[in-house]
């Protein structure tokens, strides 16, 4: 039987694959706390924890009619970002994907009444949420998994929560251990153009509002006390701040390990940092003693919706 291992709320934040020289620049002579978190974070569980498999929620990933799972056999190439490519030009990656892992999340679909395809096609495009992470977490791992799941523009949040039941029953119902990373930002407002520059730097003073920092500052209060049922029940709340992606990866992940009944302590790598007005973390869950609680199964009710969505927030972005 397989299991969820460790699961994390990370920051992909473009600024961390830049030269350290650049990094400072923008950073008043200060390196970013994101890059040395990324790096602990590697030394404490992705070089120490038995697993097979990493599980990347994508937040850049925005598919239209199902969610999809990356289904290759290996993954590689040259990445160059559409988004920022000056930034961002072809950094190599190269990794195994699972593809037996992948079709076990597709086929728990029906089960849990949302559509989820696997794609085995290896011209399917890559984003950065996922390669950022795994350049830090991955990159010198050979023997290591990594599968990929974007988030639906079109789902709310019971379908993502439905996406993450299916992927702890997928998981459960394989021999694999498993690493889950929401990959994503807090909230995630960008300042206009022409006062970007002025909001480089990862101070607080830069997040794009007062009432963003606060919302910020207060969920990553629960999420170190382990609070996710108050992080859960206040989700149309939190989406006036416009969390990256509705906040649809950490909504998936929360699903597949047990939503308000996980109470698994947050472990803070790095400081909360402002990246051009959005807020980013690296927060880390551990594996409780006896495992993350089972994930629920779909209520059989059809008119029963979380109210957690929010449908004039875009998706992604």
């Amino acid at each position: 039987m397989g299991e969820v291992v460790g699961a994390g709320l990370l920051a992909h934040v473009p600024t961390i694959v830049l030269p350290e020289a650049i990094r400072r620049e923008l950073n008043n002579g200060e390196d970013s706390t994101l890059v040395s978190g990324l790096e602990q974070l590697r030394r404490d569980v992705f070089e120490t924890v038995d697993y097979d498999t990493v599980v990347v929620l994508d937040s850049h990933w925005a598919t239209t009619v199902e969610f999809v799972v990356t289904a290759q056999d290996r993954r590689s190439g040259l990445f160059t970002s559409e988004e920022l490519p000056r930034g961002m030009s072809r950094r190599p990656f190269d990794f195994p994907g699972d593809p037996e892992l992948a079709h076990l999340i597709a086929a728990q679909a029906e089960k849990h009444s949302t559509w989820i395809t696997a794609i085995e096609d290896h011209w399917l495009p890559i984003f950065y949420a996922t390669t950022n992470l795994w350049e830090f977490l991955g990159q010198g791992l050979p023997d290591k998994r990594w599968v990929s799941i974007g988030v639906c523009q079109t789902a709310d949040g019971e379908d993502c929560y439905r996406l993450g039941r299916a992927l702890g029953d997928a998981i459960a119902a394989s021999d694999r251990k498993v690493l889950l990373i929401a990959s994503g930002a807090l909230s995630h407002t960008f300042w206009p153009l022409r006062q970007l520059r002025d909001h480089e730097a990862a101070g607080h003073e830069h997040i794009y509002s007062p009432e963003a920092l606060a919302a910020d500052l207060e969920r990553i209060e629960w999420f170190k006390a382990g609070d996710h049922k108050r992080v859960i029940d206040t989700m149309p709340e939190f989406l006036r701040f416009r969390p990256e992606a509705k906040f649809m990866h950490y909504q998936m992940m929360i699903g597949a390990i047990g939503e308000e009944l996980c109470t698994a302590p947050g472990r803070q790598y790095g400081e909360y940092e402002n990246s051009v007005g959005t807020g980013q973390v690296h927060l880390w869950f551990d594996r409780p003693e006896g495992g993350f609680p089972r994930p629920k199964a779909t209520p059989t009710d059809p008119d029963f919706v979380r109210q957690s969505g929010a449908p004039d927030v875009p998706a992604a972005g």
